[in-house]
């Protein structure tokens, strides 16, 4: 008997994706529809036996086990694993599961997987909303076959190792002497059906995988890490079973002017030293437009003022958050001698006085603080 692994050319080791691509490969290099050599059927059965055992969770680890799809060693070697039973099989026999029971045949069509991608979007598309183009690279139906796995003109067929039933009986030698066990169909996996002649676009599976285009609509409010989820825009499921669910994650890209804390935004300001002195207002642009701060005169750096309604949309809820803004008062860094002189002469009505470059006050704010804290 050859090596599944090796028909299939993929290590012991392989991830089931692995074992998937290697078997489209070959089974496209074999198809007796393009391999012109003589053994092009025979080969072509191997590479889809070898991928009916490894594809399957079970029959992989039965066939990792003892070498055998069939469950069952060669001879009486040393050893339990080497006298042609297994444990699993005497309880599955006695408890239930594969050896109890007949269950049926296994659907060929399932659900498709839901899926999962990320998309991102500006702050103010968070704030608002807005409709958003995607690319979905998933599993779609196949359009030759329409879900049926089947090459035009051909139809599945009964499994004529099972005659439908999707499992076999076997006997299996045990401790508790010879027993009868039901375990799937290696042949048709336990389908109870088998597919002689599969379509060359799906290679059988009845789905193919493609890039398409969805436009979805994300609410107003989401922030990152918030998931929307679209029913029955997933994975395509085989042999034109449904599809699951399409969650798609957001990622908010970080605005240039704006911050957000939970549903409030987050700005900030320059103001002129005189300006904060004197009092004024303010023209700033925000997500809807132009919108005055009035600037109180004495206004100290670090005061927020707060912009109500202009904030984020509440996602679960109504009305927005606020908008909050942190004026920063600006103290020259360069000043020309005018200046200088102006300055020196408020300070000198402020009863600050600059000796050699340094402050001092008489009764002014150094005095006061002196007093305060009972200096002499």
């Amino acid at each position: 008997m050859s090596n599944h692994y090796e028909v299939l050319g993929v290590a012991r080791d392989a991830t089931g994706e692995e074992i998937k691509k290697a078997y489209r490969k070959l089974a496209r290099q074999y198809h007796p529809d393009v391999y012109q050599g003589e053994d092009a059927e025979e080969k072509f059965k191997d590479v889809s036996h070898a991928y009916e055992v490894l594809s399957d969770p079970q029959k992989r680890r039965v066939y990792d086990t003892t070498g055998n799809e069939n469950g069952t060693d060669s001879g009486f070697g040393a050893g339990f694993s080497g006298q042609g039973f297994a444990f699993q099989d005497i309880f599955e026999s006695f408890f239930g599961g594969q050896g109890g029971q007949g269950q049926g045949p296994i659907p060929r069509k399932q659900r498709g997987q839901d899926a999962l991608i990320g998309v991102r979007i500006e702050l103010r598309e968070a704030v608002f909303g807005v409709n958003k183009k995607i690319e979905v690279d998933t599993a779609v139906l196949c359009e030759t076959c329409h879900g049926s796995c089947c090459r035009e003109g051909t139809t599945e067929q009964t499994c004529d190792i099972c005659h439908g039933s999707g499992q076999v009986q076997r006997p299996v030698r045990s401790i508790l002497g010879q027993v009868m066990t039901v375990a799937s169909c290696v042949t048709c996996q336990g389908h109870g059906t088998v597919i002689p002649e599969p379509c060359n676009e799906c290679m059988g599976e009845g789905r193919v995988r493609s890039r398409r285009s969805l436009t979805i609509k994300v609410p107003a409010g989401v922030d990152t890490g918030t998931r929307i989820q679209l029913a029955a825009q997933g994975e395509a499921g085989p042999a034109g079973g449904p599809a699951g669910d399409l969650y798609v994650e957001m990622r908010v890209n970080r605005d240039t002017l704006f911050s957000r804390e939970r549903d409030d935004l987050q700005a900030s300001v320059n103001v002129p030293m005189t300006a904060a002195a004197l009092g004024t207002e303010l023209t700033i642009e925000t997500f809807d437009g132009p919108q005055q701060l009035n600037v109180k005169p004495g206004t100290q750096s670090g005061e927020v003022l707060t912009l109500r309604g202009l904030g984020v949309t509440h996602l679960r809820g109504q009305g927005r958050g606020d908008l909050k803004v942190e004026l920063n008062v600006e103290t020259p860094t360069r000043v020309d001698a005018a200046q200088e002189e102006l300055l020196k002469q408020l300070a000198a009505l402020r009863g600050e006085q600059f000796t050699e470059g340094k402050l001092t006050a008489s009764g002014g704010v150094f005095a006061k603080l002196r007093d305060k804290l009972g200096g002499h």
